[in-house]
């Protein structure tokens, strides 16, 4: 008990003697009282008795007391719904009222979302697959995925999810908001990026304006445009905003996934490989997971597909790069070494034997600062640099070792098949 509650049961109890000497005058006086009502009463009950009056049986006491029960129900279950509802809600009368003086004008400006919802939804895209599976004791079995994606080029180029698109789909749908179903194609895929395009045959398609996910900043509107729990709410709009940054966060099999983009807008089944949005309607990262708390959705940020899709397009293909490292940034160094901290720059965790870095003679605990010029601090950013490069360019690699700044040339390979 703190002091105030011992104050405040002092002051109304009073300490032991002065409760008993208050107390006990009250009993006194109250026993008095009684005392001479029962002698007041007697005699008038004894004059009751003598005129032949007779004290009501309890049937009939219980018979009144029903009666008055049936009675009072009535009255307060008539009159107690529109008591409380006056008091708690307005009458519904004014509800219509105020429906009816609302009035939408047309000339107003329109939110956001709104903007944006109109300029993207066109070239949002439900995306369905089929994809069989044959065993031993089960034969042969057809799964069916259902997800979205985003045309980012009017030639029947779209992006969305590596998940999405599955294993090796025997059949592959693309659905477009004005009703047309086309065959869709998987041109490239990389499971650890979660990223796939998907190529249909159309030309003259709506397509999506891409952004710069590297100018995002926390507290950002965000806008998530996909196809959550399938078909029935296909290009479901919802907002919030960029609640973090280079997020990392484990998944399947031990894998993570680094530098995504946080947000608070809803992102649910079937969002993944949808847009998610700035204020502008630009697309800033696709859909990929939502975590097990509310509120806590990630996207991919957009920079990092950039210079695979303008490959796709360009060329037909993408072969990725190579140089024979395991780079960590900052966020992601959390996993692995909790020891190491860095403030920026890409920290070198391991050198590939006879590999590009181990022959131009990087090291292990090494840091990278740039590449060609570029700053690099995160592993998108690092990422993107490698992937807009061809296997054979030299790059100028400028690093960090034991504190003393240095630089080297290094000649990029192509990636090998199984790390990719």
């Amino acid at each position: 008990m703190d002091r105030f509650d011992h104050e405040e049961k002092q002051r109304m109890t009073g300490n032991g003697d002065a409760q008993e000497s208050v107390i006990q005058p009250i009993h006194q006086e109250t026993a008095q009282t009684m005392e001479q009502q029962v002698r007041d009463t007697e005699p008038r009950r004894r004059d009751r008795e003598d005129n032949g009056y007779r004290r009501p049986s309890g049937m009939s006491y219980l018979a009144v007391g029903l009666i008055g029960a049936i009675i009072g129900g009535s009255i307060v279950a008539a009159m107690a719904p529109r008591y409380f509802y006056s008091r708690i809600t307005p009458p519904q009368q004014e509800y219509a009222q105020m429906g009816q003086n609302i009035v939408i004008n047309p000339t107003e400006d329109i939110t956001v979302a709104t903007a944006v919802a109109q300029k993207v939804t066109p070239t949002v895209v439900r995306i369905s697959t089929v994809t069989v599976e044959r065993d031993l004791f089960f034969g042969k079995r057809s799964y069916e995925g259902v997800g979205s994606g985003v045309v980012i080029n009017p030639n029947g180029y779209i992006l969305t999810n590596a998940h999405v698109v599955g294993e090796h789909p025997e059949e592959l749908k693309v659905f477009f908001k004005d009703g047309k179903e086309l065959d869709g194609e998987v041109l490239w895929k990389d499971t650890l990026l979660d990223l796939a395009v998907v190529k249909v045959s159309a030309a003259n398609l709506p397509a999506a304006e891409l952004g710069d996910s590297d100018k995002l900043v926390v507290g950002e509107t965000t806008i998530a445009i996909g196809n959550p729990l399938g078909m029935r709410f296909e290009r479901t709009v919802t907002q919030g905003i960029v609640s973090g940054l280079n997020r990392s966060i484990m998944v399947e099999q031990g894998a993570v996934m680094e530098d995504l983009i946080q947000t608070d807008a809803a992102i649910n089944p079937g969002n993944s490989g949808g847009p998610l949005m700035n204020s502008q309607g630009q697309v800033i990262g696709i859909n990929t997971v939502k975590a097990s708390a509310e509120g806590l959705g990630f996207a991919i940020p957009v920079n990092i597909t950039k210079p695979i899709t303008k490959k796709l397009i360009e060329k037909g293909e993408f072969v990725p790069t190579y140089m024979g490292i395991t780079p960590l940034d900052s966020e992601m160094l959390g996993y692995y070494e909790t020891e190491i901290e860095i403030q920026k720059g890409i920290y070198v965790y391991n050198v590939n034997r006879d590999t590009p870095a181990d022959k131009a003679g990087l090291r292990a605990k090494d840091i990278i600062l740039s590449i060609d010029g570029e700053v690099v601090n995160t592993l998108v950013k690092f990422k993107s640099v490698l992937y807009n490069r061809d296997p054979g360019d030299v790059i100028r690699v400028r690093y960090l070792r034991n504190g003393s700044e240095d630089a080297m040339d290094i000649t990029l390979i192509e990636m090998p098949e199984a790390l990719r």
